[in-house]
């Protein structure tokens, strides 16, 4: 068991933090995790990156304190040409990403879950290129399925 203070150190020893050491890509959600800012307008706004060398989002876990809408800054620091499909309501957003480029997308993710994102060109995601927005928060009462009260977690 190692503590969190030790996993940075421990995947470099082991050659899982980057591509090409102990395995084509690095470990999926071993990044960073953020939260997106929110302004006066209610908008939130957050900035992901690939990194030289290490076919991972970061933050590769994004969270969102509440539904709405997302201006989400990409940035491609790698030395190769990535994509992003990004999830929204009403239909995904494609963003081209060619090495050392940033693009920009506006999303609407209206509801608490998980939103997963990758980048499905060549074989970025088999490698490692995927991450996650967590839109926290409880669903709107007309979409709560009739059953009792559930335990809530703390």
């Amino acid at each position: 068991m190692t503590t969190l203070n030790d996993r940075d150190a421990l995947l470099e020893n082991l050659g899982l933090d980057a591509q090409n050491k102990a395995a084509l890509g690095k470990l999926l959600n071993t990044g960073n995790i953020a939260q997106a800012s929110e302004g006066a307008d209610g908008r939130m706004k957050a900035t992901v990156r690939i990194n030289p060398d290490e076919i991972c989002w970061d933050p590769s876990i994004l969270v969102l304190p509440h539904g709405g809408d997302l201006d989400l800054e990409l940035i491609n620091d790698d030395q190769n040409t990535h994509c992003a499909l990004l999830p929204s309501n009403g239909d995904k957003k494609f963003i081209w990403l060619v090495n050392h480029s940033k693009g920009r997308a506006s999303l609407n993710l209206d509801g608490p879950g998980y939103y997963w994102y990758s980048s499905p060109s060549g074989n970025d995601e088999g490698r490692g290129l995927t991450a996650v927005i967590v839109v926290l928060g409880d669903v709107p009462p007309e979409a709560r399925l009739d059953r009792p009260d559930q335990p809530r977690p703390f």
